[in-house]
């Protein structure tokens, strides 16, 4: 099915081709309309201008972002780029336009104080400068001003504002290419995360499967912020980030539901790519007739229900085995992870490795 699915382009592409637009337009006074760059991996896509602006000592061009089938926050954004002459010898200065967020905590590959352009998208920007200059004869000193329509309360949508990116959005992409339902922006943040939480001294985050959940572990270990990660799905991304980037404590808490397919051995817990087998669920519980009645219900929830009906801890046998799935990724990290185990309404069903973490304490 994915192959029937069109591929977009990243911001950091938009932006790219925005930026030769509006550079090739300050030398020459001509926008190259549609105006083409080639992406890191030698694609040689094409964008269409949607508006351009010549002035006094400045060039702006602005492209629409196509995510393509993807589910992109950004589909549909307008992402400019403004050039004016740079003083002689600095080469491509970045700032960030309205839109763009401002770099405030440390841990991402950004200094604190710089416009959120990542360094893949900087990179891109620097080159296709250099290519208009030699082709028009300019210098390739410029101030360049990346903007997002709206970017400021898209962010809203984002990790930005937990990882200290204030102000706006980021400008992303490593290939250029936005792949439908690759998720590769979240999986991206997780990682930020950490690094933020790394930076900041933090020794325990929490990888937390929603909101609830999220709000159960602050409350439980009176984590700040910065310590907690929206991992979503994305519970393999966690961990293995946390085996290369270790931080001494992890909690993975979620809903039995989506834990349950962890301790069943799966990575990505997404609904489309794995689903809850009641027949592992009963291979939990000791008793034969319990067992019989767990493969009966309709959902890990109604599960949990039978087993509470007759004192089965079954929120404690799912935490035991998502722990040991976590532990074996991690694959002797230095990562000590407990698993808190809720219900829809946020009440703490089970647990484990919860005592080892407290004698710790």
């Amino acid at each position: 099915m994915s192959t029937d699915l069109r591929f977009g382009w990243t911001t950091g592409a938009c932006a790219t081709a925005a930026t030769t637009a509006a550079y090739t337009a300050l030398l020459t006074g001509e926008f190259p309309d549609p105006v083409g760059i080639v992406l890191p991996k030698g694609q040689t896509p094409a964008f269409a201008l949607a508006r351009e602006e010549l002035g006094e000592g400045f060039a702006a061009a602005f492209v629409v972002k196509d995510a393509g089938d993807d589910p992109d926050v950004t589909h549909g954004a307008l992402v400019g780029s403004t050039v004016r002459r740079g003083e002689p010898g600095t080469g491509v200065v970045f700032r960030a336009g309205s839109g763009v967020g401002t770099v405030t905590k440390p841990g991402l590959p950004l200094e604190v104080g710089e416009p959120a352009i990542n360094p893949v998208p900087r990179r891109m920007v620097r080159e296709h400068v250099e290519r208009v200059a030699r082709e028009h004869g300019g210098s390739g000193d410029v101030v360049v001003e990346i903007s997002v329509a709206h970017g400021e309360e898209l962010a809203r949508r984002t990790w930005n504002p937990r990882l200290g990116i204030l102000g706006g959005l980021s400008i992303l992409g490593t290939t250029g290419i936005v792949v439908p339902y690759s998720c590769s922006a979240w999986i991206d943040s997780i990682r930020r995360g950490v690094d933020v939480a790394r930076a900041a001294g933090r020794t325990h985050v929490a990888g937390c499967t929603g909101s609830t959940s999220e709000r159960v572990a602050a409350e439980l270990h009176g984590l700040p912020e910065d310590a907690l990660l929206d991992m979503g799905d994305f519970a393999g991304a966690v961990l293995k980030y946390l085996r290369r980037h270790p931080v001494p404590r992890l909690t993975v808490a979620g809903g039995i539901g989506k834990l349950s397919k962890l301790a069943d051995g799966h990575l990505d817990l997404h609904s489309g790519r794995s689903q809850v087998d009641l027949g592992f669920l009963a291979s939990l519980v000791g008793d034969a007739e319990v067992a019989a009645r767990v493969r009966g219900a309709n959902t890990a929830l109604g599960a949990l229900r039978v087993c509470q009906e007759v004192g089965v801890p079954l929120g404690d046998l799912v935490a035991a085995r998502a722990k040991a799935v976590a532990d074996g990724v991690l694959r002797g990290a230095p990562v000590a992870v407990d698993v808190v185990v809720i219900d829809r309404a946020g009440t703490v069903v089970g647990r484990a490795g919860h005592e080892r973490q407290r004698s710790a304490e």
